[in-house]
């Protein structure tokens, strides 16, 4: 008797304790790693680094690793660093002037000199924490970045609210960028510049001045909200309230003037002076998207986003998505994207500008443009990961492919290769 009295009181303490005790799913089951690698290559005629007119060739090739850490059930930890080489036939013109001297000196012709390459190296760090019953998540975050010429450091934070029953979602981010420039000028606004292959009408003198303030701050608020409409579509909308104080110009970017004498070295025209921009920029951009689950095969996503800011640039993007399920294993990503946007109010083809304006650039990225984007990619995605590498199970295999073409001449490609690991 004693002993079945005994075993009664060990079944209801067992029912006691497991009804006080809910079993919480972890935020992040396992540690994921991505690697991701890509290849970018453009050309074009309108480099900024000489007035608008110049070879835009340039070549960029980045890695990254971003490692995700289950801290504990709610919290996660993400750490993204990365690198970033280029080699640029615009970027070498800063210096036309240190490559080989056999050779004749254009804008069209990539100086080899130091310029000609840089590096960028980043870190980004992500601590996110989910409350219990996964309907608020909290995040912080910040952010390091390192080249020759320039140099950032961000932070910010973001919370994200989902009720009705995790059908919407309410999110607000900010975040802040404290930017500083190691200004490169071009070579012939250096002082102490002189070069007896200089040609032209009279002296050359430039009205260029160095800048006084290198920093530029960019300030940044977006707010989301995210929609389940149906068992088959679901949608959101964004908007983002962007402010940029500071250094705004590109030192390096060279302007020609209409009233200015031109002075040439071979081919080579030297600078009437670098860009010049207002010191404060205000951006808005709103945007929508709309995805519909057509079938266990196809998905349609849908993106349009309207653009405006108070330098006169206004845009339109939208873009559509059609994954294509092949099989349980591989996804067909087919896609496209068309851009448009106005000119600034300070842009200028070369040689349009006057010497008595306040502010002028002749980057066309600034200017009237359409574009034209394609894409495809294929991704393999096996959720019970078995290939394995080494103690990682491999979980997901993208590789895509996507071309762009600008009406201004500008047309660039990029590859890019990913992979998630699980452990």
């Amino acid at each position: 008797m004693k002993k079945i009295l005994f075993i009664i009181f060990l079944l209801v303490s067992f029912l006691v304790v497991a009804q006080d005790t809910t079993y919480k799913k972890r935020v992040l089951e396992a540690t994921e790693i991505d690697a991701l690698f890509s290849y970018y290559n453009q050309d074009g005629e309108h480099a900024a680094v000489t007035g608008g007119e110049g070879t835009e060739e340039l070549d960029d090739t980045t890695a990254s690793l971003i490692v995700r850490l289950p801290i504990n059930e709610d919290d996660v930890l993400t750490v993204d660093v990365g690198v970033s080489a280029y080699s640029s036939a615009s970027s070498s013109n800063i210096n036309p002037l240190d490559g080989d001297f056999s050779t004749t000196v254009s804008s069209y012709i990539a100086s080899s000199g130091a310029s000609q390459s840089d590096v960028l190296t980043y870190v980004n760090p992500t601590y996110q924490h989910s409350s219990d019953n996964r309907n608020k998540i909290w995040n912080v975050n910040a952010y390091f970045s390192k080249e020759y010429d320039y140099s950032s450091i961000g932070f910010g934070g973001g919370y994200s609210y989902l009720f009705n029953q995790k059908n919407t979602e309410l999110s607000a981010n900010i975040k802040v960028y404290l930017d500083k420039w190691n200004p490169q000028y071009p070579v012939e606004l250096k002082n102490g510049f002189f070069d007896s292959r200089i040609e032209g009408e009279g002296t050359y003198s430039p009205i260029f001045v160095v800048f006084d303030n290198e920093n530029r701050n960019t300030y940044s608020l977006s707010l989301g909200f995210s929609q389940i409409l149906s068992k088959r579509l679901q949608g959101s909308i964004s908007v983002d309230f962007v402010t940029q104080n500071g250094l705004l110009s590109t030192p390096f970017q060279r302007v020609y003037f209409a009233n200015v004498d031109d002075f040439f070295i071979d081919d080579f025209q030297l600078a009437d002076n670098v860009e010049q921009l207002p010191d404060s920029r205000f951006k808005l951009p709103i945007g929508g998207r709309l995805n519909y689950y057509l079938s266990d095969t196809f998905i349609i996503k849908s993106y349009y986003r309207y653009y405006t800011d108070d330098w006169g640039v206004s845009a339109h993007t939208a873009s559509v998505e059609v994954p294509v399920k092949l099989g349980s294993l591989f996804t067909l990503y087919p896609n496209y994207r068309f851009y448009t946007q106005s000119a600034s109010d300070y842009f200028y083809p070369k040689e349009v500008a006057l010497s008595t304006s306040d502010y002028y650039t002749s980057d066309y990225d600034l200017s009237n443009f359409n574009a034209h984007q394609y894409g495809l990619g294929i991704r393999y995605k096996d959720i019970f990961t078995t290939a394995k590498l080494l103690t990682f199970g491999l979980k997901i295999i993208d590789f895509r492919f996507s071309k762009y073409d600008r009406n201004d001449g500008l047309d660039s490609y990029i590859f890019s290769f990913g992979t998630t690991f699980v452990r």
